[in-house]
């Protein structure tokens, strides 16, 4: 039962006289929810079927005749099942996702395309992500194999020596990237980058000349940044031992 199905039920429980009125107000504000209250009920379900090519584009940033292909890709379970016993299909779930990394939007925001609660939408969110990471995310945090084979890394390297590199082994480039965080309440100074002046967390990443990242090391705070270093000098060591002759 919702909070908002609890303070329905009270308020029939005070009609009929079965609750006083100081428990009638202590009630009601104890189950008064923190978050606004959207009227989700107002809009339809998602429904794929319903939205053309153009929309799918706009807000997914994939074209319609692609998604069935992306979820199979993934590898998505037909349906998706919440802690707290939501459930959608596995096209819904994604489409949540895209719809949520696709541009900064509140959840709020999606209510009117999946018309279900902010909560829930958090949820399924967040529980695709996890699933997408628990599944494929060795892909990008461990020495990805299809991506950095001996012929790939020659191929990068010829590839970037080719635009006029000095140097003719190159076939990578280190980037870190800094994503502001809100202030945390506890250990602020962790993760406070004093060059740019916010809290934030480190992500360092090996990208590829062909648009790919390599290799994904983070999230990490400003204390811990000299782990990125090590992580850095171990691909070093690795190459070194495997490749030397690149």
């Amino acid at each position: 039962m919702s909070f908002k199905e609890f303070r329905d039920l009270l308020i029939l429980l005070y009609g009929d006289n079965i609750v006083s009125d100081e428990e009638f107000l202590l009630l009601y504000d104890t189950f008064k929810t923190k978050n606004p209250e959207f009227p989700h009920g107002n809009y339809e379900r998602f429904d794929l079927d319903s939205m053309n090519s153009a929309e799918c584009r706009a807000e997914f940033r994939v074209e319609k005749q692609d998604l069935p292909r992306l979820v199979a890709a993934l590898q998505l379970p037909p349906v998706l099942r919440c802690e707290q016993r939501s459930i959608c299909e596995d096209i819904e779930g994604l489409c949540m996702l895209l719809k949520r990394v696709a541009y900064p939007c509140r959840l709020s925001d999606m209510i009117p395309r999946f018309g279900r609660p902010v909560s829930v939408i958090s949820l399924i969110t967040n529980d695709v992500i996890d699933y997408i990471y628990d599944v494929h995310g060795h892909l990008i945090t461990q020495w990805n194999q299809d991506l950095l084979n001996h012929g790939a890394l020659q191929r990068y390297a010829d590839a970037i020596s080719g635009q006029g590199a000095p140097l003719d082994n190159c076939f990578g480039f280190v980037d870190g990237t800094v994503r502001p965080i809100s202030r945390p309440d506890e250990r602020q100074r962790i993760v406070y980058n004093g060059h740019k002046r916010v809290h934030a967390l480190k992500f360092q990443s090996l990208s590829l000349p062909n648009g790919l990242i390599g290799n994904l090391y983070g999230p990490v705070g400003e204390f811990f940044f000299k782990k990125v270093l090590i992580t850095v000098f171990s691909y070093v060591n690795f190459l070194s031992k495997f490749y030397s002759h690149l």
